[in-house]
């Protein structure tokens, strides 16, 4: 057999398929030391390892063998895959609302590549249509790709861009926005817009997907419809993350831009509301709300946009024993913004005072937030907190660190007059600072506590 039927292995797992005249996209049983296995046999990337041999099992999921347990191998059939995202034309409906997705570089909708290990992303109208058939029955949708980044590369040129192109949207009339966004940073991202995007007409949804479209479990094309439907039918106009909301797929929940935090690594119900409830549970059939507080759909087309950012705002977490010149670089290199995330009410070590200070003197300006998450900064409970305060440390209230990051760079490449910047930090936007948490803000299902575990038995499906 050629090289062709090998793509992507080398070394030994090479040798063992060689050995055992197993082709690539052979369906193959395989013993092991380990157990039995039948699947079929998939490409490597170029630059994985040659110690495993990659099998897609009935279940759609993915295993990888290591070559030196397998006891014996046998094709049992043949037939290469085609992995090319299905094309249709997307329908047009009469009666419809249009719906505008933004992409970003995500791939909401896609297809692995197993000779590279890259995704293929779906994002014209007629692939959307083709993996996504169902939303045609939600909206008619129009396709921009404004750039395509990683979610870890998207930054504050990115942001104005976005700012721009969706109030470009809003200014042609469109019912509501979609944005495709890797999940990494994608409540970065739902900040920065909430501070660019004043006072929208229509709902702007930014949405992902934990797992890819290859796998079974993949949260991408429910993830889409749900954000579709908000965009096109919800009365919300605001910047929201959209994705699922419990680990099941029943319903998605509406987070608003600037309270919403990733907060697993792998789960498809990731993204949470801190420090207050979500603004309503999505399905594709309907939207009910949770808060009442929400900005209205309006029919006019009017926003306004500030796409201002300024780069040099840094965010500090800071830790047992941080070191002064952990500040004094940020200050030398001439950042113009701090945001520290504090233990406790706000806190950090004594030695880092005559830093704090330095920065104050050189006008820097230094807000306080608090690594728990959940509650608010209190630096007048403590002395060193008040003495923090003398030095120029400004307490942002139960802004979430990465909100009041955005918030910061926001402000400073509006001013550089640090009350201006201040003025315009410690005014609510969104409930980026709310005037309390409510009774059940803070929820945490801590595993092993009775009443906990009950209440899993009970209703969990």
């Amino acid at each position: 057999m050629g090289e062709d039927f090998f793509q992507g292995y080398k070394g030994r797992a090479l040798e063992v398929l060689k050995k055992f005249n197993v082709r690539v996209w052979g369906q193959a049983s395989i013993e092991t030391s380990r157990g039995n296995f039948a699947g079929t046999v998939l490409p490597r990337a170029e630059n994985d390892d040659d110690r495993h041999i990659v099998l897609k099992i009935p279940t759609g999921y993915n295993v990888g063998i290591d070559v030196d347990n397998i006891l014996e191998m046998k094709e049992t059939g043949y037939k290469k895959a085609n992995y090319k995202i299905p094309e249709k034309e997307f329908p047009f409906t009469e009666g419809l609302p249009r719906v505008k997705l933004i992409g970003t570089g995500g791939t909401i909708a896609s297809r692995l590549d197993y000779r590279t290990g890259a995704v293929i992303p779906a994002f014209s109208p007629g692939e959307l249509y083709g993996a996504v058939p169902e939303l045609a029955d939600i909206c008619n949708l129009t396709t921009e790709k404004v750039f395509a980044v990683f979610s870890e590369n998207m930054g504050p040129d990115q942001y104005k861009k976005l700012a721009v192109a969706i109030g470009k949207e809003i200014e042609n009339g469109i019912d509501g926005i979609v944005i495709g966004h890797g999940t990494d940073t994608l409540h970065h991202t739902a900040a920065a817009l909430t501070y660019m995007v004043q006072n929208p007409p229509v709902p702007i949804v930014l949405v992902g997907s934990q797992r890819s479209s290859d796998r079974p479990s993949s949260d991408a094309a429910l993830n889409l419809m749900h954000a579709c439907y908000t965009a096109g039918h919800s009365d919300i106009a605001e910047v929201m993350v959209c994705m699922f909301g419990p680990t099941s797929d029943e319903y998605a929940l509406l987070h608003r831009g600037t309270r919403v935090r990733k907060m697993h690594s792998s789960y498809r119900s990731t993204f949470r509301t801190i420090g207050d409830t979500p603004l309503a549970m999505v399905t594709r059939k309907g939207v009910r709300p949770i808060k009442t507080d929400c900005n209205p759909r309006r029919k006019d087309k009017k926003a306004t946009i500030v796409p201002c950012f300024e780069e040099k705002v840094a965010m500090v977490y800071y830790y047992p024993n941080m070191q002064p010149d952990m500040i004094d670089s940020l200050v030398d290199n001439g950042y113009k913004g701090i945001i520290i995330a504090g233990t406790g009410l706000g806190h950090v070590n004594i030695p880092l005072y005559p830093s704090l200070k330095r920065a104050r003197d050189k006008g820097v300006a230094v807000y306080m937030t608090v690594q728990t998450l959940w509650g608010y900064v209190q630096m007048f409970v403590y002395e060193t907190g008040r003495e923090m305060m003398a030095l120029g440390v400004i307490p942002a209230e139960n802004m979430l660190p990465e909100v009041a990051y955005i918030k910061l760079g926001w402000a400073l490449g509006q001013t550089s007059d640090l009350e201006e910047v201040k003025r315009i930090m410690l005014a609510p936007i969104n409930s980026d600072i709310t005037r309390r948490e409510p009774y059940n803000g803070y929820l945490v299902y801590q595993g092993g506590v009775p009443e906990v575990e009950e209440f899993i038995r009970k209703f969990r499906k």
